[in-house]
């Protein structure tokens, strides 16, 4: 059955305390040399950086290319699991992108009249919209939120919390597990990307999975669907998945070796001083000095 689940119904239409870094980081000296971002990253230390662990990143392999993909194993383990046990069943090879709704998102996965064995994966994860915020670090914006008491960011990745616990927020190149009605209905079988502005009011409804960490522009791209939602009406239309793979399983000669700036770091409390407070001259008649989540992603470069 076509997965479309709470993506398409709304197309139309203090706990413990986190570990560390959980103070906003004062503000630049407005005096202070105005640098530019790139310039702040150019100077940050090696320390400032970590690695992608190969078993938590999957490549995705178009005709026209990689797509890299960060699993959020904090926020979503047992959707990632059953993602790397469907990839090791080769479940995906030769599958489709099944949709690509303008604004909203693109999603992929196998069609109905192609069905595949799961392998050691399971039929159905139980949904993981929100955590304990224990055991995480979180590193807030000093910002308001529309949908949450508090935003920031958790290695690597946008999310929001609350005294109920903490979740990933639904921000371009974010990807989420596709299902039906209730939060159980998937497995990470089908899978989609935010290609378009924010739809944070699918916060805490769908399981968040990780986010495009490299090769967005191959899936924000793709040619719009004609049929409802979005979706593609024929095969011919259908762009085909050659494979995704954990990359753990490819060998470290054809990997794809990236550095995410980790977001507990000086580097990138410098960051988010300069996006929040444009001191370039350009925005000197209306400087903002606000940061929505969903306006920072955490930078991501080769490994040197």
């Amino acid at each position: 059955m076509r997965i479309l689940g709470i993506l398409a119904v709304l197309a139309l239409s203090a706990c413990a305390s986190a570990p560390a870094a959980d103070t906003p980081a004062a503000p630049a000296d407005p005096a202070a040399p105005v640098r530019s971002v790139q310039e702040i990253l150019d100077a940050s230390p090696a320390s400032d950086w970590r690695a992608l662990n190969p078993e938590n990143t999957i490549y995705m392999e178009l005709e026209r290319g990689r797509v890299i993909i960060e699993l959020a194993t904090e926020y979503a383990p047992n959707h990632a699991a059953n993602i790397r046990a469907l990839a090791r069943a080769n479940y995906f090879d030769a599958a489709n992108i099944l949709r690509s709704q303008d604004n909203y998102v693109v999603q992929w996965g196998r069609r109905d009249e192609d069905p595949k064995s799961l392998g050691a994966a399971t039929e159905v994860v139980r949904g993981e919209v929100v955590r304990p915020r224990a055991g995480v670090e979180f590193t807030p914006l000093p910002d308001p939120d529309t949908y949450a008491d508090e935003v920031g960011f958790s290695n690597g990745f946008q999310v929001a919390r609350d005294e109920s616990g903490t979740w990933m927020t639904h921000c371009y190149a974010v990807v989420g597990s596709a299902r039906g009605d209730g939060l159980d209905g998937g497995n990470g079988g089908q899978l989609y990307v935010v290609i378009g502005q924010s739809p944070r009011n699918l916060d805490r409804n769908i399981t968040l999975v990780g986010r495009v960490v490299q090769g967005m522009e191959l899936l924000s791209t793709q040619p719009r669907g004609s049929g409802a939602l979005g979706f593609y009406e024929t095969p011919g239309e259908m762009a085909v998945l050659r494979s995704i793979r954990v990359a753990s399983d490819v060998p470290a000669a054809q990997r794809t070796n990236l550095q995410v700036l980790r977001t507990d770091s000086g580097t990138w409390a410098s960051v988010v001083d300069a996006r929040r407070t444009r001191r370039e001259a350009f925005f000197a008649a209306n400087p903002v000095n606000r940061l929505g989540v969903c306006n920072g992603s955490a930078p991501v470069r080769p490994a040197p």
